[in-house]
């Protein structure tokens, strides 16, 4: 579920998310359920279910319910089905928390980036870090059965001292699931312009990989176990959403840009929805087609998402039906970069520092 509503926009965000408000949350809502209701896979039964956007506890909480309320119908929830929001610490509140627990989700996944309010103020995030705190305890007094925080590294100014402050912050509030990630400067956002200006002092490759391995060796000594790249869980708190899209499992994508990936018909299709809100209720309103991209997935595609996604995975990927070509193979265990063991290949500790070079080799 795509929500793509924001307070604001953050300068790295290159998510498609909109900082508006008023008569155009409700009308993308009303499409949202529609779309829901004429899905052509509505019956399908829902193995997890994920709120994502954008910002979606910024829409009022009926609202929020209200979508999940069509998705259950359309697609019942299989026993101990995953129902996770994504949510900005200051957007929630003791009652916002209650209400959406009771009304079925049961996974919340704060986006807390950094507990240093000059570390906020620079991303552009409108909650402060006093508010982090305040949102994890309130998550916990509703009872959500797993709680996710976002982290961020590698930020403009920031030492490795003080990425090791955060994760001293952050573990003292015990989350079930962390997801640390390495600031991406991506194009077409405020970071990207400012950056080519050169004003964003950010840390050099050698401090990025220090302050990585900094983390992944931090989760370990305090329990937690890496099952992919950037995500770290206590046992049986995986996100299992999005242990799905990397196992290149069927997905359907509802709201404004959402993605979805599924079979139809015979063919494994990936279709994108229109991602403006506006151009995308007047779709809905009229009938028009949601689409604005739409592509029939042949073998050779599902094989490079297949090495693309696989490899982003602790335990890796099996090689049977791959079709590695052995010099491409003896290159990167060469290097270091793969190991291959009972017929599955997965990066080394040092080989997740190239996976997109790993990638891109194999494909």
């Amino acid at each position: 579920m795509h929500v793509p509503f924001c307070p604001s926009k953050c300068g790295y965000c290159d998510f498609n998310s909109y900082a508006m408000e008023g008569e155009i949350v409700g009308r993308t809502v009303d499409a949202t359920v529609a779309e829901i209701e004429r899905s052509p896979m509505r019956g399908r039964p829902a193995k997890t279910i994920f709120f994502g956007g954008g910002t979606p506890t910024f829409i009022p909480t009926a609202s929020l319910l209200r979508i999940l309320e069509a998705v259950v119908v359309a697609h019942p929830p299989v026993e101990g089905c995953e129902i996770t929001s994504e949510a900005n610490p200051g957007t929630v509140d003791a009652s916002k928390f209650a209400d959406m627990r009771e009304g079925g989700f049961n996974r919340v996944s704060l986006g807390a980036q950094s507990f240093l309010d000059s570390d906020l103020i620079a991303l552009g995030r409108i909650h402060h870090a006093g508010e982090i705190e305040r949102a994890v305890n309130l998550a916990r007094k509703s009872k959500f059965e797993s709680l996710n925080l976002d982290l961020m590294f590698a930020l403009p100014k920031q030492s490795r001292k003080a990425w090791e402050a955060n994760m001293d912050r952050a573990l003292a509030l015990d989350p079930d699931h962390l997801s640390l990630y390495c600031l991406t400067i991506e194009p077409n956002t405020a970071f990207y312009k400012e950056n080519l200006k050169g004003r964003l002092d950010l840390p050099d490759d050698e401090s990025q990989v220090a302050m990585y391995e900094a983390c992944c060796q931090r989760m370990i000594d305090e329990g937690y176990f890496q099952y992919e790249i950037s995500n770290f869980a206590r046992k049986g708190h995986e996100c299992r959403h999005n242990l799905e899209y990397w196992h290149g499992c069927e997905y359907a994508g509802y709201g404004p840009g959402a993605v979805g990936s599924y079979e139809l018909e015979g063919s494994r299709i990936r279709a994108t929805n229109l991602k403006h809100p506006v151009r995308y209720c007047e779709a809905v309103e009229s009938g028009e087609p949601l689409a604005f991209e739409r592509e029939v997935l042949n073998e050779d595609t599902l094989r490079v998402e297949r090495i693309m996604l696989g490899l982003r995975l602790n335990q890796g990927i099996g090689m049977d039906g791959l079709e590695i070509a052995p010099k491409k193979l003896a290159k990167m265990l060469t290097r270091g970069w793969l190991e291959v063991s009972e017929n599955r290949m997965r990066l080394t500790e040092y080989g997740r520092h190239f996976c997109s070079e790993v990638v891109l080799e194999l494909i």
